[in-house]
């Protein structure tokens, strides 16, 4: 006898919660909550992660219902996770007073320091590269954000992406077209000309 034999398969668990065996609902979150961990803090800034990850499971558990098995358990469980950090940026950008101000002034400093400097110790400023990065990121709508960072920081293809969204792949092209080149126009404000 194999050891995963005695491993229900993710079809079962979910019959055995939907017929009442709340419970049951542990052995998914303990064999999903790397990959929903890894997923949301791809997308959201890592104190906010295990708060998203959280609602991808309460969501996850109130929708359960709603899986029809089709696809795999955990294709499923990301679409809710992306769909979370997606709820969670649009969220934080209506709470936001000054958003789409100028980049504050020790940034922009920074920016001037790192290209006049070039002995800089590098580990220091990829971070506050970084940093920049998400601040320009921070200017996008939730959406623009969730495609650029769906199809080039996580490297998904755009079917991928279009499958996790819930969109068409010729959406996420365009999206993310538009997208970069927002980005691309944010970026030449603050950058001295020809680094964005």
């Amino acid at each position: 006898m194999n050891f995963t034999d005695n491993i229900p398969d993710d079809a079962l668990v979910i019959r055995n919660i939907l017929r009442g065996n709340i419970n049951s609902f542990e052995i998914l979150l303990d064999r999903y909550q790397d990959h929903v961990s890894r997923i949301v803090r791809n997308h959201v800034p890592r104190d906010e992660a295990p708060e998203v990850a959280h609602d991808t499971f309460v969501r996850a558990y109130q929708s359960l219902g709603g899986f029809k098995g089709t696809g795999p358990f955990k294709h499923w469980l990301a679409k809710i996770a992306i769909r979370c950090c997606h709820d969670f940026w649009r969220g934080y950008y209506q709470n936001q007073e000054n958003l789409a101000g100028p980049l504050p002034d020790d940034c922009r400093d920074w920016v001037d320091h790192l290209l006049a400097d070039q002995s800089a110790e590098r580990d220091a400023e990829r971070v506050e590269a970084r940093d920049l990065l998400q601040w320009a990121l921070g200017q996008l709508s939730a959406s623009e954000r969730t495609v650029l960072t769906l199809t080039h920081l996580n490297e998904y293809s755009a079917a991928e992406a279009a499958e996790l969204l819930d969109w068409s792949v010729i959406r996420v092209k365009v999206q993310s077209h538009r997208a970069r080149k927002k980005l691309r126009k944010i970026l030449s404000k603050i950058l001295p000309q020809g680094i964005a």
